[in-house]
């Protein structure tokens, strides 16, 4: 067996053991239960989308003056 086959065989298998098929709670088992504050329990697809909070969107705001910073006052020198 050469190496190409062994890395052809590799990859064949590793792309074999994703799943594509819908979440579902284990069996005799239910959802989590519904959050405080909640209207309703969330669906699997609502647990899995992540909040606009994670992923940030990203600023490309450029410092266009020079400001100057404003006293620390808990900057101390030590005692």
């Amino acid at each position: 067996m050469n190496m190409r086959t062994l890395v052809v065989f590799t990859a064949l298998l590793l792309a074999a053991c994703g799943n594509r098929g819908d979440l579902k709670p284990a069996a005799g088992e239910s959802l989590p239960p519904k959050p405080y504050g909640a209207v309703a329990t969330p669906a699997p697809a609502d647990l899995t989308k992540a909040p606009p909070q994670t992923r940030p969107t990203r600023s490309d705001e450029v410092l266009r003056s020079s400001e100057e910073r404003r006293s620390d006052e808990f900057d101390l020198p030590p005692q």
